[in-house]
């Protein structure tokens, strides 16, 4: 284990490079984009989405309602663009609604 340069390092920093040194950024984004969906579609689709899943820059959604996922679909490019900012960077390429 690398030597600490600073004692005082702010939790933030020691928590980022724990997660950079054990390669768990990965299911940290995966964590913060089914999140970031939950608190911008607000109950109203949340009551209708049975899974929100990141692969690689795919966010795929499924959705038990037909009407809905067609709603939705008009404004995937809003949703991305809304997601990526909510999320901070540009962790979601595309959106897959099932």
């Amino acid at each position: 284990m690398a030597k600490r340069q600073n004692s005082h390092l702010p939790l933030k920093d020691a928590l980022g490079e724990f997660i950079k040194e054990n390669k768990l950024q990965k299911g940290m984004d995966k964590v913060d984009a089914r999140q970031a969906w939950v608190k911008l579609m607000g109950n109203g689709v949340n009551n209708y989405t049975t899974a929100v899943e990141l692969r690689n820059e795919t966010l795929f959604v499924s959705l038990s309602s037909s009407v809905l996922r067609e709603e939705l679909s008009l404004g995937k490019t809003k949703i991305m663009n809304m997601l990526n900012e909510e999320l901070g960077k540009e962790m979601i390429k595309k959106i897959v609604l099932r």
